[in-house]
């Protein structure tokens, strides 16, 4: 025996599984499912959205039946922070996450030059790669020192460079350039950061280190290379006069070689280049050679 039950829907329970898919610069994209399953008719949410920097609310109203439900919150700020509240539309218990939007990038190519008295910082203008990003806005230069362990806000600018001065031969500083904060500091970029610490070199710590090291690796690389080749040309000349040194001993002891002796003959010298080179030589007699006296 048997009993089928079929629940009566609650419309005052919270959506369930709220929680974020995807988040960028200007969006998020938040799931959810529904207070209870397979829905017999469209159900509709009010999706709150607080801005938790700016203090302000915006509503979106979502209408579906479908047991899971996603949707795209738009027009959001970079590096924002947001409280997010969704709910049925009979305003019932409610399910709520918070989301930070992802900040603008930090600027590319910061680098250092000195000059006699000062540094200029450049870097790229941020407005090449971030769609988002008003030159107005500007940026913001912090500068950190490790010898005293104190960061110092240097100020910002609306141009892509900027002058440091007054530093302090033999301390240590590092740089950082990001798109300006706003709201008090609440909404920044991603910080680009450069180390200088050769005060008497005027460069960079990093772009100088890498100098170096390619300087050297082209002299070094160069020279192992030919000494490479000089070693084995060395060792190619010596295997060939090592094998025309055999070669001609080998022949010069097969031409001297008695089969009736079973051994090779070779005079002393004295009468190498004699014109009788046809002559015999006399090297002694065997005793099994009768000698006969005429």
């Amino acid at each position: 025996d048997y009993v089928v039950v079929k629940m009566i829907p609650d419309n005052r329970l919270p959506p369930r599984h709220l929680h974020s898919v995807h988040t960028g610069k200007t969006f998020a994209v938040i799931k959810w499912e529904s207070p209870y399953d397979s829905p017999d008719q469209d159900m509709l949410y009010a999706v709150a959205v607080k801005d938790l920097v700016r203090k302000t609310d915006k509503i979106y109203k979502v209408k579906t039946q479908n047991s899971t439900v996603e949707y795209t919150i738009k027009k959001l700020e970079p590096g924002g922070k947001y409280h997010v509240i969704v709910q049925l539309g009979n305003m019932s218990k409610e399910s709520s996450m918070k989301i930070n939007t992802v900040p603008l990038s930090a600027p590319d190519a910061l680098k250092i030059i000195t000059e006699n008295d000062h540094i200029l910082l450049f870097w790229k203008s941020l407005a090449l790669k971030e769609s988002n990003f008003n030159e107005s806005r500007g940026y913001e230069i912090h500068m950190f020192d490790s010898l005293m362990n104190i960061t110092a806000y240097l100020g910002n600018t609306t141009e892509n460079f900027f002058k440091v001065s007054n530093l302090k031969i033999g301390h240590n500083y590092s740089f950082t350039v990001q798109a300006r904060c706003l709201y008090s500091g609440q909404m920044c970029g991603e910080p680009a950061t450069l180390l200088y610490d050769e005060l008497g070199t005027g460069e960079d710590s990093s772009a100088s280190k890498t100098g170096r090291s390619t300087d050297v690796a082209a002299i070094v690389v160069p020279v192992l290379f030919l000494l490479l080749v000089t070693l084995g040309i060395g060792f190619v000349v010596l295997y060939m006069r090592h094998r025309r040194l055999q070669n001609s001993f080998t022949a010069f002891a097969n031409s001297h070689y008695s089969s009736r002796l079973g051994s090779a003959i070779f005079s002393s010298g004295d009468d190498l280049g004699d014109e009788d080179d046809e002559a015999p030589m006399i090297t002694g007699f065997s005793d099994d050679v009768p000698m006969v006296i005429a």
